[in-house]
């Protein structure tokens, strides 16, 4: 299917999104989406006959568990209430632990990388078909930005994405910006990986904008989308005319205008990179899925994965993880700078994204609001989703004694109570609490 030029919808920039012209399509988080009703903004652009996408964020396809049956219902909810032609995941794992290693669950509240060998890779392969079987509609998986690269790895990122291709048919949803940031750190080349990958199996494109700090790039997605970026759009546009082609950005929002001047310079770059007409060098076929180094005597049947195969991911995915999130000693091989700087990478995510979801958090607290929190992310991983963090934060805070000023710590007693409790409190408990706050000086 032909997409054409998009943008990630987001509801700060939901009213800038409607008002931009040619925008063929946008992409939503799946996992921001009701399951029955949607957003104004993205009826209006449905009505317009602009294709919605859904892009889920949290089924951790490449994790060592079978995929969850509720997390594939509700992205299949998603994708027929909007009506979408396809929807999309990561190859990323995001959580660990649990019935596989005894331990307990560990949530990484991000995308973090699978070791390319030939155990994740038939993990991930059976992932992706039940996925597959549970979803309305086709799946493309996309490719992530790393700080941190697995020891013995036993294919490059060409290599693993073309086998997943071949042994399950999946698409592929290939994003330049990560391809630039493994660059970076990893030192992988982002030409070589275009070259081994099937370009014929993508699905779209996703670009989007990140910062260099102490020669680590930040896929942040908070900033303009860069030169050596859109080259690697133009590297791959100069093999294959992708269906479609989209403008990510998730934070530190620009005016419309600006948004509007990065998809021209995405258009621009796709113009400039087209080969010309005639005779010259075939760039546009792909390496035949398949024909990866090492892959003698494996075929693409479906064969079970073995409960042993699962465990050994079990135990490395949680090894790793509980390096970054409980403190626990790096797993042997791995680069101990560069677990830091994922820890940190982390934990400075898990603060962002409790402030969004519980902004009244850092109203209470205030300036001490981030320092409180990056202190107790260090002692106490994740556990659950972001809400439950918040709740687990504001529990944490209360029960060391703060905040200090006493007004702070009702508020937030009785924020902590309003959620916690089986059931939201009345309207005249909120009200009496409203009362009371007044008369004591809030």
């Amino acid at each position: 299917m032909e997409l054409g030029i998009g943008i990630g919808w987001r509801p700060e920039i939901a009213a800038e999104v409607e008002a931009l012209s040619g925008i063929d399509w946008v992409e939503a988080v799946a996992e921001n989406l009701c399951a029955d009703h949607l957003p104004d903004s993205l009826v209006r652009l449905r009505e317009r006959g602009v294709t919605v996408v859904p892009h889920g964020v949290a089924l951790g396809l490449g994790g060592a568990d079978r995929p969850d049956p509720d997390r594939l219902a509700a992205l299949a909810a998603r994708a027929e209430l909007l009506g979408a032609p396809l929807v999309t995941e990561h190859i990323a794992f995001v959580r660990a632990g649990g019935p596989l290693t005894a331990s307990p669950r560990l949530e990484a509240g991000h995308l973090l990388p699978v070791p390319r060998t030939w155990d994740a890779l038939d993990v991930l392969c059976e992932n992706v078909r039940i996925a597959q079987d549970s979803l309305p509609v086709p799946l493309a998986l996309e490719n992530i930005a790393a700080l941190i690269t697995w020891p013995d790895e036993e294919l490059t990122e060409g290599q693993f994405l073309a086998e997943l291709v071949e042994r399950t048919g999946v698409r592929l949803l290939i994003d330049v910006a990560n391809l630039h940031t493994n660059h970076v750190n990893l030192g992988q080349d982002p030409a070589k990986a275009l070259d081994e990958l099937p370009v014929e199996a993508i699905a779209y494109v996703h670009v989007a904008g990140g910062v260099e700090k102490n020669g680590v790039w930040h896929d942040t997605h908070a900033h303009p989308v860069s030169e050596p970026v859109l080259d690697v759009l133009a590297e791959l546009r100069s093999r294959v005319d992708p269906p479609g082609v989209l403008l990510e950005r998730d934070d530190a929002f620009p005016p419309g205008a600006e948004l509007a001047g990065e998809l021209d310079a995405i258009r621009a770059t796709l113009r400039r990179a087209a080969p010309s007409a005639g005779p010259g060098p075939d760039r546009g076929t792909a390496p035949a899925p398949g024909g990866t180094a090492g892959a003698e005597g494996r075929t693409a049947a479906a064969a079970p994965v073995s409960a042993a195969t699962r465990d050994r991911t079990a135990v490395a995915q949680t090894a790793l993880l509980s390096a970054l999130v409980a403190g626990t000693p790096a797993p042997e091989g791995f680069d101990h700078r560069r677990l830091r700087v994922q820890s940190r990478a982390l934990a400075a995510k898990r603060a962002d994204v409790v402030a969004k979801v519980a902004p009244e958090l850092p109203e209470i607290l205030g300036d001490g609001y981030r320092a409180a929190f990056l202190a107790y992310a260090g002692s106490r991983p994740m556990s659950g989703g972001y809400r439950r963090d918040a709740l687990d934060f504001a529990e944490h805070v209360l029960i060391a004694g703060g905040p200090a000023d006493p007004a702070a710590r009702r508020r937030l007693t009785y924020w902590w109570q309003d959620r916690s409790g089986a059931r939201p409190p009345r309207r005249t408990t909120r009200l009496v609490r409203a009362a009371r706050a007044v008369l004591v000086g809030k």
